[in-house]
C-alpha cells in the first residue's frame, strides 16, 4: 500500500465495501486501500469530493452499502468499483421512518 493513500481515505471495518475520502480525489487516481489485511487497488471512476465515499468493488443494484461495519444504505443502481457513492446512487436505510 502506498503510505500516502492511507492518509487520503478511511475504511473502518473489514466488512466495509466503501471508503471515505479525507481529501478530494480526482477521477483516474489509482488508490491502494488496505481493509484488515485485504489489499484493494481501485481506479477512481469519478471525482470524489472530501468526505464522500467510493466503492471498493462492484455493488449490485439493491445491494448493501457497508460503512462502519454496518449496512448504511442500498444501491439504487449498479455501482462499479471506484465510483462515487452518494445520494444519486444509494438510498439510506437510516432515519426514513417508513420501514419497520
Amino acid at each position: 500500500m502506498n503510505p500516502s493513500d492511507a492518509t487520503r481515505v478511511l475504511v473502518i471495518d473489514a466488512a466495509d465495501n466503501v471508503a471515505t475520502t479525507l481529501t478530494p480525489l480526482a477521477r483516474g487516481t489509482e488508490m491502494a486501500v488496505d481493509r484488515s489485511g485485504t489489499h484493494h487497488n481501485v481506479v477512481l471512476a469519478d471525482d470524489i469530493p472530501f468526505g464522500h465515499k467510493f466503492a471498493l468493488g462492484p455493488i449490485t443494484a439493491g445491494g448493501e452499502v457497508r460503512k462502519y461495519g454496518v449496512v448504511i444504505a442500498r444501491a439504487t443502481v449498479e455501482i462499479s468499483a471506484g465510483a462515487h457513492v452518494h445520494v444519486h446512487n444509494i438510498e439510506s436505510n437510516r432515519g426514513r421512518g417508513d420501514r419497520a
